[in-house]
Formats: C-alpha cells, structure tokens, sequence
C-alpha cells in the first residue's frame, strides 16, 4: 500500500495492521500488542518490511499502530517520517532512521500530530519540515517536526471548496512544491497556489476541463514536469473517475475510467489547462517520472473508482508519455503484464532505471482465491526501453562523484562519465537529478526531477568524459535531502548515484 525508496538502495514498505496475520513473521519472538487493534490484539506478524533492492531480500520491521491509508516524506537526513493512519493510528508520527547493519526499525510518536490524519498528503518544504495536508474530514494543514507547543494545525478553505457531499474527492490532494517557494495543490477538479508561510491564497486556477474529478476516490495521479530553469513549472493530471463514478460503483455501475490529461504551466500569466487524450482510460494509475525526464503511467483500472471492490477492467498497458514531443504524439503504449495491479498497489523508480511495482487488495481483508481479483503480495519490476540490452552501447556510466557524495546550492559540479568508444554524441548529454518519492493510493509525493545547467562536454581520457554542471540554487528548487543523479545521451540513462545537497 506505501513504498519509499531510501538512500541505502532499500526500500520501505508497509501495508494495514488491522487485516490479521500476513505472511512474514517478525523476528526473534517479538509481537505487537495492540488491545485496540480491530483484528488481532496480539499479532506476531509484520506489517511493514525493508526489501534491499541489490540482494533481493526481505526484512521484516514492526509497526505497532495501524497505518492504513497513511502518507510520509523523507526529512533532509534521509529519515523517513510518516504520518497518521487509521483508528489508534490516526494521530502518530512514525520515523524511521536507516542503517547498515539491519537493526533499525519503526519509533513511534503515538501523539504526533494535531489532528487526525487518514489519506492526507506529505510534502517536504525548503526548511527541512514536512506540510501535511487533508485527511478526511480535516480541512486544514499541519507541520511536522512542529516549532512550538502552539503549533497546531491551520485552516485551508480550498478542501472545503472541492469537497464533494458524501463522495469527498478531494483526499490525497496532488500537491507540488513551486519553483518560487509556493505549493501548488490540486484537490477533486480545482487548483491554486499556496503560501503556507502565511496561510494566503497566492492564486487560484481555471477549473480542468470537463470538471471531472481526479482526486481520491476518483484517483486520476499528477506528477510535476521535469524543472528546467528557475521560472517555468509545469503540472500533468491523468485519469481519474468520471463525476458520479463512485455512488455508481457502489450501485455494480462500472463507468469507463477518463483518458484525458491535463497540462498546465503554473507560472504563466495566464496559465491555461491544455488537454490531451491517452490511448487508455485509467483510474487508480501510478505516474512515475523516469530519469530521462519522460513519465510512466502504469496500474490501475479501466473502469470504476477506488475502493473496495469498486475497480473493473484492470488495464495490464503501461503507457509512456514524452513530454518533450509535439502534442499528439507524446504517448506510448508498453509491453503488458499479465497482473492486474488495482487498489492499493504502488510503484516508485529505483536507482538502476527500473520501476518497482507492487501490491493489489482492493478487498477487505486478505482474499487470496474466490474473488474477482485476488490479493496480490508479489513484486515486478517494469523495465522501460532504455535498458533494452540493444541500446547498451549508448549507456553512460558515472566514475565520479561516487555514490553518497555531499554537494551544496549554486555549485560547479564536475561529472565524470564513460561511454562506449566514439559512440558519444555530445550535444545530447544531459544531467538529471531526481527526488524518490513516497507513494501511495496512485500519487507519488514528493517527486521532482530537475535538469542541471551545464557546460561543454570534454574529452578526459579515451572513453572518459567529463560535463560541469550546475547544481540547483535554493531549497525552493530541491529542498535539502538525498537525491539520484543520472548522465543521460541519447534518452538513455546510466545507473543512477545518490547525492546529499544541504
């Protein structure tokens, strides 16, 4: 149900505590005592692992309240803090501080946060504390680690303004921090730009076209375009439900999902939706932004809503969207899988270019067989064409900085890089620089790739090549906090290393 990539290479996983015993054991006799919890008081099994990406292994942490449809970010020292959940959860902080020698596990702060928090969302700010926005029922934003015991939670109009009577459409709201410090939040058909140092509206934009919704349950997914200089900030909202979809899947009326998305640049003058049709309807998508700086669109359903047994027509193509081409010609439809990916299953970029996808229980409780769409535990991993073996001979591979490098704002960065012999085609390199994200319920917070600034690329030794770039210049562009780092040529990315900017 929520994954987060660490800069350890591992990956964070947690799902519900209230379904009763999962398949993994926690280690050592240890069990979670929980005289509140709705399933099992007494429950020796893990809800939460860390699955280490290069040995393909599992290991099993304990949550001790429930974290059901919960949100988080990483903190600018890579710790992972996560927040709310359900029932005894709803009110907790989580972190979750990663080490090398396997004996890290969740701490608990059971009364963490003001208010209760159940499918908010997270996002990282440029002085290294978290906003979290919504929940249901909860019109309002919080911050968290908080500055004083007067720090409580502040009201946001804007989520009363998108709440749909008895339907809501406006929980996990998209939220996207502005090149100019602003946050951008997108919630059921509407948008504007935040001031959250002060609580004021800095603007309000046009309704998306056709005012369908995109938010939970509707679940279209958003993803900000890759940033390419300090002023220009563009948004992409895909799929969703149409208006009226959830009171009618609950009535076994499974409405088509939207193949429509909209694009707009947030800091134009006159910023305008423009729409754009995909080659498949989906709702309950996951939109992972790629290396390269193009997005995959992957899981969900052709038809029906989120939530329990309301989704249909599970749609098996991952579809690529290339940003950069002509309108009408940016989408590609990928190999399928043959496992149907609906409610609560997720997918994140890892730093070898792949994208891990996991999950599926749009069911209560774990149904394994006799239903429609069985519980799915396994994990894939999708495998754009960039690491088809053909291309191979294109592929960069970075010699320095190594990996955990620390760099600072405003630098010259040189990257050292090899490539096969007179393959290099110099005017198309290109550095990127990419935030993993928390992911959950088709939305992945905190994700941003940047495209660095840079110089000529120059000869070092044969094969050995080196490119300056600049690295971004304040925390409203990339809030302080691991990051991968790419060398691209010709759309091809190399293995990706981790960069600390502070």
């Amino acid at each position: 149900m929520h994954m987060q990539l660490l800069y350890t290479d591992r990956v964070v996983m947690f799902d519900r505590t209230d379904f009763g015993l999962s398949n993994i054991s926690l280690p050592g006799g240890k069990c979670r005592r929980d005289p509140n919890d709705t399933a099992l008081k007494i429950d020796c099994s893990a809800h939460s692992v860390e699955y280490d990406v290069i040995s393909n292994t599992v290991r099993p942490l304990m949550v001790q309240t429930d974290v059901w449809c919960s949100s988080g970010s990483v903190m600018p020292d890579g710790t992972l803090v996560q927040t709310g959940g359900f029932n005894d959860g709803d009110h907790a902080v989580r972190i979750y501080k990663p080490c090398g020698d396997n004996s890290c596990d969740w701490q608990e702060i059971s009364s963490g946060l003001t208010q209760r928090r159940w499918y908010a969302t997270n996002h990282i700010l440029p002085d290294g504390r978290q906003i979290i926005i919504g929940g249901r029922g909860q019109f309002n934003y919080e911050f968290y680690p908080k500055t004083s015991s007067s720090d409580g939670s502040y009201n946001l109009s804007f989520l009363v303004q998108t709440n749909d009577q008895r339907i809501e459409n406006n929980l996990y709201p998209f939220v996207f921090l502005n090149v100019d410090g602003n946050l951008f939040i997108f919630a059921n058909n509407r948008s504007i730009l935040f001031n959250y140092l002060n609580g004021t509206l800095v603007r309000t934009y046009p309704t998306i076209p056709g005012g369908d919704p995109r938010s939970y349950p509707s679940s279209g997914s958003a993803v900000l375009l890759p940033l390419r200089n300090n002023v220009e900030a563009e948004v992409l909202v895909c799929g969703g439900a149409p208006k009226g979809s959830y009171v009618r899947a609950n009535n076994s009326d499974f409405v088509g999902a939207l193949n429509t998305c909209g694009r707009i640049s947030i800091n134009d003058l006159n910023p305008q939706w423009v729409m754009e049709t995909m080659p498949l309807g989906r709702v309950m998508g996951d939109m992972v932004t790629l290396p390269n700086g193009n997005v995959l669109i992957i899981n969900g359903a052709g038809s029906g809503t989120a939530g329990w047994e309301l989704g249909r027509n599970p749609v098996l193509s991952p579809v690529l969207y290339r940003p950069n081409n002509p309108i009408g010609s940016r989408f590609e439809v990928q190999n399928s899988t043959l496992t149907p990916r609906l409610y609560h299953s997720t997918a994140i970029l890892l730093r070898d270019g792949r994208v891990l996808i996991g999950g599926s229980n749009p069911h209560v409780y774990y149904n394994f067989t006799g239903v429609l769409f069985p519980t799915d535990l396994t994990l894939q991993a999708f495998s754009p064409s960039y690491l088809d073996p053909r291309f191979a001979y294109l592929r960069p591979k970075i010699v320095s900085p190594t990996s955990q490098s620390k760099i600072g704002y405003g630098q010259h960065l040189p990257i050292r890089f090899t490539i096969s012999p007179g393959k290099l085609n110099t005017s198309s390199v290109m550095v990127t620089m990419v935030a993993p994200s928390f992911t959950t319920h088709s939305f992945a917070m905190n994700q941003r790739l940047l495209v660095l600034s840079r110089e000529d690329v120059i000869p070092i030794a044969r094969s050995t090549y080196q490119v300056q770039v600049t690295t971004p210049g304040s925390g409203n562009l990339a809030p302080s906090g691991y990051y991968l780092v790419f060398v691209v040529h010709q759309d091809i990315p190399s293995e990706g290393i981790w960069v600390h900017i502070s």
